[in-house]
């Protein structure tokens, strides 16, 4: 009879497993798609700079994104997956956070306000930045990390199919000539707070949970929780951009062209690993506080899918390199195959940056979790700006991957010997 209950219960986990990676899945490829439709319109209607205008006031507000963010995504995806059965618990959850992230989408518009007026680069389009803002406060009203934790990730993609193939569909008859460039930041803001609206009245309806005020207290608890988780996507941003930046400053927009193309190519294709790592996420926090043999167990069988799957994909895309560079730019260069070729290689360690950094913070270890995005940063500081200087955009992806390969190890030796030490405390 236990067998058989335990079969079940497995069924159902399976199922609801595949259901969340589908629907991640068919979301992750509406977010590849649908921007390589506008992409073209945009460019031609609005010409080159007002796109680039665009595209400048996109990448600052991003940081906006960031601080609203906070390490919610995945502070919250876990408290939700491991309380979503206490009703209290889950108010209390969805509370704070939604508190916290107002307070700072709040502190953020104050500063891009100080920032937008006190610079005439900014102030000469300050309604484009304004206008752009409104996808932190979409953001910030669309709770992604409660469903992720309810593991009901198909309510997820299907509010962000509806708003973003509105948004699509929007450009096409909005956009018509270079004077609606303040359109297209307005339709996109309107889609993300029109889908974070909704989002919050489903999760009312569905799940019966409405925001209640928490004590002060509570709040704080839960802001100093997902600070960890903030400070390393602060240093995940340093040392990924700043790589860029580096090699536009000692090299030429030439080699940044060859870099950046090859950068988006292993990008897409890493990308594909990404719905699989948010639909465990919760299910491995569920799994942690349940039964901590599972936990390992599944842990070491997720890996050894991944590095089965990311090395045929990178022996696939090794082999189909050149005809890859020609159907992206329509032509065979030499040199942004070379990068590629060596830049595919961190294709094998993509999925095994978030599986073991998401272990570690549902094992609560995030003082080791800082301590390798420290060492990361350090090491990247050292290696990559003296092989940018010295061997520009070669002498970027060799360093580049080394410090990737090397961040990938130092989360596994941590997350093994946090492993081995809870073993002990589980078997006590």
């Amino acid at each position: 009879m236990l067998n058989k209950i335990t079969t079940i219960a497995n069924t159902e986990d399976k199922k609801r497993l595949l259901s969340n990676f589908f629907s991640l899945s068919v979301l992750q490829g509406v977010n590849y798609i649908l921007p390589l439709l506008t992409l073209p319109y945009l460019v031609r209607v609005l010409g080159v700079e007002y796109f680039g205008l665009l595209a400048f006031a996109t990448a600052m507000i991003a940081y906006f994104n960031i601080i609203t963010d906070y390490g919610f995504n995945l502070t919250a995806t876990r408290d939700i997956s491991i309380h979503r059965e206490n009703k209290d618990k889950v108010v209390e959850i969805f509370s704070s956070v939604m508190t916290i992230k107002v307070i700072l989408m709040c502190l953020s518009f104050t500063l891009l306000t100080v920032l937008v007026f006190s610079f005439e680069k900014f102030s000469q389009y300050w309604e484009v930045y304004f206008l752009t803002f409104g996808t932190v406060i979409g953001q910030v009203l669309f709770p992604i990390w409660f469903f992720q934790g309810m593991e009901r990730m198909k309510y997820i993609t299907y509010l962000n199919i509806l708003s973003k193939s509105l948004f699509t569909v929007a450009i096409f008859i909005f956009v018509q000539e270079k004077s609606d460039f303040w359109v297209v930041p307005l339709l996109t803001s309107i889609g993300f707070v029109i889908t974070g609206i909704l989002s919050l009245l489903l999760i009312r309806k569905k799940f019966g949970v409405c925001f209640k005020m928490q004590k002060t207290e509570t709040i704080k608890y839960y802001f100093i929780d997902g600070w960890h988780i903030f400070l390393s996507r602060i240093y995940v941003n340093i040392y990924t951009t700043t790589n860029t930046i580096l090699l536009g400053l000692f090299a030429n927009n030439t080699a940044v062209g060859y870099y950046a193309i090859a950068e988006k190519i292993v990008m897409a294709i890493g990308g594909l690993f990404e719905p699989a790592n948010q639909t465990i996420y919760p299910y491995l926090a569920k799994k942690y506080k349940d039964n901590f043999t599972h936990f390992t167990q599944f842990i070491k069988n997720t890996a050894i899918i991944f590095l089965v799957v990311s090395f045929s994909l990178v022996l696939i895309s090794e082999y189909f390199k050149d005809e890859i560079v020609y159907l992206i730019t329509g032509d065979y260069s030499i040199e942004i195959s070379l990068i590629l070729s060596i830049l595919l290689i961190r294709v094998l360690t993509f999925p095994f940056g978030s599986l073991f950094s998401n272990s570690l913070i549902i094992m609560n270890n995030k003082k080791d979790f800082l301590r390798v995005m420290n060492y990361t940063v350090i090491i990247n500081l050292v290696l990559v700006p003296p092989s940018i200087y010295f061997f520009q955009e070669i002498g970027l992806v060799v360093s580049f991957v080394v410090v990737l390969i090397l961040h990938t190890f130092l989360l596994l030796y941590y997350l093994t010997r946090t492993i081995k030490l809870q073993r002990i405390l589980h078997d006590k």
